[in-house]
């Protein structure tokens, strides 16, 4: 398994990024598939997740600003993120969210003020 995530930056509040995950070395379109970002605590904290059906979950704190989709013929899944703030300044993870779960190495998103 293998994920690789791109798109992460430097970014005024206000502004917008999008986040890409390419996956490879599974069935991508059979598992659930999520972002997640580091935190104030040890535990990494879910930012947004879509099943293999296509429904999709958030995080209270994003829900109306950040969307979540995938592309199966891509095996990519995407975080599109809006009206960024300063608070979502984390390192922003992909993860393989069901069966055996699996992290990519992550991609630092700066929001300046």
């Amino acid at each position: 398994v293998r994920l690789v995530e791109s798109g992460g930056g430097l970014v005024q509040a206000g502004g917008s990024l999008r986040l890409s995950c390419a996956a490879s070395g599974f069935t991508f379109g059979s598992y659930d598939m999520g972002w997640y970002r580091r935190g104030p605590g040890k535990q990494r904290e879910l930012v947004a997740r879509v099943t293999r059906s296509d429904a999709a979950e958030y995080a209270d704190s994003v829900k109306g600003r950040f969307t979540i989709s995938r592309d199966n013929a891509k095996n990519t899944v995407y975080l599109q993120m809006n009206s960024l703030k300063v608070e979502d300044t984390d390192v922003y993870y992909c993860k393989k969210a069901s069966g055996v779960l699996a992290w990519g190495q992550g991609t630092q998103v700066t929001v300046s003020s």
